[in-house]
């Protein structure tokens, strides 16, 4: 039997006339029904989040940090729904989506503290005689309602790192789904409301586009959060009038492996960086540089690496390649590897498209021009490079309209500095692959990767202004 799933307004679940299905990438299951918000729900949204956001910037931060904890624990108690859900509607591979409920619930968590340490500080004022007597402090202050729209590929915890900031400082949010996997968002809704949050400070509507550019261009809404495509995203702040604008956008991260690493952890953590979820995700292992030392047999071993990993079918315990989002996105990944083919690059393993699925490939002899270098692949395919020089290898790097993660393998202290110093990201790890995330570290990008910072506490800034007071004491 078909399961409608309702969409969430000022603490109310809503019908209506249009009606999306949302179907299981591997098999074309339809998962659910989904009912979709209109203009006018949209505009019941607003006033109504309006409305909630005079009760939440009034509440007291340890009743914050209850209601944020108590959506952590009952996220933790859902766990497996949850996980099977995301699956479900994403294709992600099954133990893949156990991690993503199990970081949003650390996310919420995170939250839950960062709620009851939004600080402000003092300033001495009285620096010339002008000014004597006078002391100032800081305080931050939610903004209001706030707007969050979020992919399909971390469908649960990229909503959760729009959701949990915005509630922990006192905002109340609208939040727009992807329409490929609203389902996992929509059952977060009824936990954040068991969970004790005011109604009205959480609204998640399932929407067309033009619904969604109207609340973009609302400027009631005080803020737009959005992770996405780069097109879309820029596209979107130019629309979005004066409110502020966080950007998480795409990337086609590199990995830097110079010859002093460890090639077999090196190995082992490209091929979970590059494939994992088929490579469906902005920080996933896209252009590898690896030092002329040690290509030959980085190369041999990390093609081993890649012969065995498993793919197919997402509730699969061994899956680590499921499908992709949709045919078009297979076919898209299929006409640019070959394209990079007819230009004279060289397929060392895979390159092959079997309906939504697409096999893990390692691409090598590339030019920077070459789609599957120059854009997100956003597919489980990977470049292989040799470089000489460190600098260069860096250089190459830097050498994309991109900037969100890198990684660097080397224990060189100043190849780590001058990587640091020099890479054009919002994030550099070392010995590590640039897909590594914590939920509370800043998390952001430069040139086409966005602007702003996720990550609770950074988010937390973007959502609240600081105002100053100055205090005379008359003396």
């Amino acid at each position: 039997m078909e399961k409608y799933y309702k969409f969430l307004v000022g603490g109310e679940w809503r019908e209506s006339e249009i009606i999306s299905e949302v179907r299981n990438p591997y098999n074309s299951e339809i998962v659910g029904k989904v009912y979709y918000a209109s203009e006018r729900d949209a505009e019941d949204a607003v006033k109504l989040a309006l409305e909630a956001f005079k009760k939440t910037k009034k509440m007291p931060s340890y009743k914050r940090a209850e209601i944020l904890s108590n959506i952590a624990s009952k996220i933790e108690e859902e766990r497996t729904e949850l996980a099977e859900i995301i699956t479900s509607e994403a294709g992600k591979p099954i133990k893949m989506s156990r991690i993503e409920v199990e970081r949003a619930v650390s996310t919420f968590s995170i939250a839950s503290e960062e709620a009851k340490r939004i600080n402000g500080d003092y300033l001495t004022l009285d620096i010339t005689s002008a000014s004597k007597g006078r002391a100032g402090i800081t305080r931050r202050f939610p903004l209001g309602a706030v707007l969050g729209i979020t992919p399909f590929n971390f469908p649960l915890n990229l909503s959760v790192h729009k959701i949990a900031p915005a509630l922990a400082c006192g905002n109340t949010i609208i939040l727009k789904p992807s329409p490929q996997c609203p389902i996992a968002v929509l059952k977060l809704g009824e936990i954040i409301l068991e969970a004790g949050a005011v109604p009205g400070s959480i609204n998640i509507l399932p929407s067309h586009i033009p619904v969604a550019e109207m609340l973009v261009r609302d400027q009631r809404l005080k803020l737009l959060t959005f992770t996405g495509s780069a097109e879309v995203g820029f596209y979107l702040k130019r629309i979005a009038g004066k409110k502020r604008v966080v950007l998480e956008l795409g990337g086609n991260a590199g990995v830097i492996i110079h010859s002093d690493a460890d090639i077999d952890f090196a190995s082992d953590r490209c091929v979970v960086g590059g494939f994992g979820y088929s490579g469906q995700v902005c920080i996933s292992v896209q252009r590898i540089f690896v030092h002329e030392q040690i290509f030959k047999k980085f190369t041999d071993i990390f093609l081993e690496k890649v012969k065995n990993i498993k793919s197919g079918d997402p509730m699969n315990e061994d899956t680590i390649v499921g499908p992709m989002i949709d045919e078009n996105a297979a076919k898209r990944t299929e006409e640019w590897i070959n394209e990079a083919v007819s230009s004279g690059a060289k397929i060392l393993i895979g390159g092959k498209r079997d309906g939504i699925l697409f096999e893990p490939t390692v691409l090598t002899d590339i030019s920077p021009d070459m789609k599957v270098c120059s854009n997100e692949i956003f597919a489980p395919a990977v470049t292989l490079t040799e470089y000489k020089d460190f600098d260069d290898a860096v250089k190459e790097v830097n050498n994309s309209r991109y900037g969100l993660q890198a990684g660097v393998f080397t224990n060189d202290i100043k190849r780590i500095w001058h990587a640091y110093e020099n890479i054009e990201v919002g994030g550099v790890i070392i010995n590590d692959v640039p897909t590594f995330r914590v939920d509370h570290m800043p998390y952001g990008g430069v040139k086409d990767s966005g602007s702003g910072r996720e990550g609770i506490k950074y988010a937390i800034e973007d959502m609240t202004e600081l105002k100053l007071l100055v205090l005379n004491s008359g003396e």
